[in-house]
Protein backbone atom coordinates (compact mmCIF):
# COMPACT_ATOMS: atom_id res chain seq x y z
CA UNK A 1 0.00 0.00 0.00
CA UNK A 2 3.24 2.53 0.54
CA UNK A 3 3.55 2.79 -3.32
CA UNK A 4 0.19 3.62 -4.12
CA UNK A 5 0.18 7.29 -2.35
CA UNK A 6 3.75 8.26 -3.54
CA UNK A 7 2.74 7.34 -7.38
CA UNK A 8 -0.73 8.82 -6.67
CA UNK A 9 0.40 11.85 -5.90
CA UNK A 10 3.25 12.62 -8.24
CA UNK A 11 0.78 11.06 -10.71
CA UNK A 12 -1.70 13.97 -10.01
CA UNK A 13 0.89 16.50 -9.64
CA UNK A 14 1.49 15.92 -13.63
CA UNK A 15 -2.48 16.07 -14.84
CA UNK A 16 -2.33 19.38 -12.83
CA UNK A 17 0.68 20.29 -14.14
CA UNK A 18 -1.41 19.72 -17.57
CA UNK A 19 -4.50 21.34 -16.44
CA UNK A 20 -2.62 24.25 -15.85
CA UNK A 21 -1.10 23.90 -19.88
CA UNK A 22 -4.49 24.17 -20.89
CA UNK A 23 -5.85 26.93 -18.67
CA UNK A 24 -2.96 29.21 -17.87
CA UNK A 25 -4.38 29.19 -13.98
CA UNK A 26 -1.39 29.30 -11.57
CA UNK A 27 -3.39 27.80 -9.28
CA UNK A 28 -3.01 24.63 -10.52
CA UNK A 29 0.99 24.89 -10.64
CA UNK A 30 0.55 25.50 -6.98
CA UNK A 31 -1.58 22.59 -6.44
CA UNK A 32 1.09 20.46 -8.52
CA UNK A 33 3.77 21.45 -6.02
CA UNK A 34 2.01 19.97 -3.00
CA UNK A 35 0.96 17.71 -4.39
CA UNK A 36 4.68 17.05 -5.44
CA UNK A 37 5.86 17.91 -1.78
CA UNK A 38 3.90 15.41 -0.16
CA UNK A 39 4.46 12.92 -3.15
CA UNK A 40 8.52 12.71 -1.99
CA UNK A 41 8.23 12.62 1.40
CA UNK A 42 5.66 9.48 0.85
CA UNK A 43 8.26 8.08 -1.83
CA UNK A 44 11.52 8.14 0.70
CA UNK A 45 8.86 6.51 3.31
CA UNK A 46 8.22 3.61 1.20
CA UNK A 47 11.74 3.32 -0.13
CA UNK A 48 12.96 2.47 3.31
CA UNK A 49 10.31 -0.56 3.14
CA UNK A 50 11.65 -1.26 -0.25
CA UNK A 51 15.05 -1.44 0.57
CA UNK A 52 14.21 -3.87 3.51
CA UNK A 53 12.38 -6.12 1.34
CA UNK A 54 15.05 -6.18 -1.59
CA UNK A 55 17.63 -6.98 1.29
CA UNK A 56 15.57 -9.98 1.77
CA UNK A 57 15.93 -11.29 -2.01
CA UNK A 58 18.79 -13.90 -2.34
CA UNK A 59 21.52 -12.38 -3.85
CA UNK A 60 22.47 -13.81 -7.83
CA UNK A 61 18.86 -14.13 -8.58
CA UNK A 62 17.16 -12.67 -11.25
CA UNK A 63 14.52 -11.13 -8.89
CA UNK A 64 17.61 -9.08 -7.13
CA UNK A 65 18.73 -7.72 -10.15
CA UNK A 66 14.91 -7.03 -11.16
CA UNK A 67 14.65 -5.29 -7.85
CA UNK A 68 17.92 -2.70 -8.24
CA UNK A 69 16.79 -1.78 -10.99
CA UNK A 70 13.62 -1.13 -9.93
CA UNK A 71 15.11 0.70 -6.94
CA UNK A 72 17.55 2.81 -8.36
CA UNK A 73 14.84 3.82 -11.36
CA UNK A 74 12.32 4.65 -8.28
CA UNK A 75 15.43 6.75 -6.78
CA UNK A 76 15.79 9.02 -9.86
CA UNK A 77 11.86 9.33 -10.04
CA UNK A 78 12.00 10.79 -7.01
CA UNK A 79 14.97 12.82 -8.24
CA UNK A 80 13.34 14.28 -11.00
CA UNK A 81 10.55 15.18 -9.19
CA UNK A 82 12.27 17.15 -6.40
CA UNK A 83 14.41 18.83 -9.71
CA UNK A 84 10.75 20.38 -10.15
CA UNK A 85 10.14 20.73 -6.90
CA UNK A 86 12.43 23.15 -5.80
CA UNK A 87 12.54 24.75 -9.58
CA UNK A 88 8.67 25.83 -8.30
CA UNK A 89 9.77 26.66 -5.21
CA UNK A 90 10.29 30.58 -5.59
CA UNK A 91 6.79 31.16 -7.32
CA UNK A 92 4.43 28.02 -7.52
CA UNK A 93 2.14 29.60 -9.27
CA UNK A 94 4.33 30.40 -11.84
CA UNK A 95 5.51 26.91 -13.01
CA UNK A 96 8.25 27.02 -15.24
CA UNK A 97 7.99 25.01 -18.65
CA UNK A 98 11.67 22.92 -16.98
CA UNK A 99 9.87 21.78 -14.10
CA UNK A 100 7.05 20.40 -16.23
CA UNK A 101 9.32 18.50 -17.98
CA UNK A 102 11.15 17.16 -14.86
CA UNK A 103 7.70 16.36 -13.66
CA UNK A 104 6.79 14.58 -17.06
CA UNK A 105 10.07 12.48 -17.24
CA UNK A 106 9.34 11.28 -13.49
CA UNK A 107 5.93 9.57 -14.11
CA UNK A 108 7.26 8.03 -17.34
CA UNK A 109 9.81 6.65 -15.66
CA UNK A 110 7.60 5.54 -12.39
CA UNK A 111 5.74 4.09 -15.26
CA UNK A 112 8.92 1.69 -16.20
CA UNK A 113 9.79 1.29 -12.50
CA UNK A 114 6.16 0.07 -11.68
CA UNK A 115 6.39 -2.76 -14.31
CA UNK A 116 9.53 -4.23 -12.54
CA UNK A 117 8.01 -3.89 -9.41
CA UNK A 118 5.04 -5.83 -11.13
CA UNK A 119 7.84 -7.75 -12.32
CA UNK A 120 8.88 -9.00 -8.80
CA UNK A 121 5.12 -9.38 -7.16
CA UNK A 122 3.94 -11.71 -10.06
CA UNK A 123 6.18 -13.25 -11.98
CA UNK A 124 9.23 -13.80 -8.92
CA UNK A 125 6.77 -14.13 -6.42
CA UNK A 126 8.78 -11.19 -4.29
CA UNK A 127 6.49 -10.38 -0.63
CA UNK A 128 3.88 -13.59 -1.46
CA UNK A 129 3.82 -17.00 -1.40
CA UNK A 130 5.14 -18.35 -4.41
CA UNK A 131 8.58 -17.54 -5.35
CA UNK A 132 10.43 -18.03 -8.42
CA UNK A 133 13.29 -15.97 -7.96
CA UNK A 134 14.85 -16.16 -11.35
CA UNK A 135 11.29 -16.52 -13.37
CA UNK A 136 11.94 -14.75 -16.87
CA UNK A 137 10.50 -11.52 -18.15
CA UNK A 138 7.12 -11.33 -18.47
CA UNK A 139 7.91 -9.72 -22.39
CA UNK A 140 9.89 -13.01 -23.34
CA UNK A 141 6.70 -14.72 -23.64
CA UNK A 142 7.73 -17.82 -21.22
CA UNK A 143 5.49 -19.20 -18.23
CA UNK A 144 5.88 -17.54 -14.62
CA UNK A 145 5.40 -19.50 -11.35
CA UNK A 146 2.88 -21.73 -11.35
CA UNK A 147 1.76 -20.96 -14.92
CA UNK A 148 1.73 -23.52 -17.93
CA UNK A 149 2.71 -23.04 -21.39
CA UNK A 150 -0.44 -22.20 -23.55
Amino acid sequence: MLIVFPLGLLGTSVVFDIIYLATHDGKWTNIAEYMIGAGLLCGLISAVFGLVDWLAIPSRTRAKQVGAWHGIGNVLVVVLFAISFFMRYPAPSETSSGAIVFSILGVLLALVTGWLGGEMVYRHGVGVESEDLNAPSSLSHEPGPGRRAA
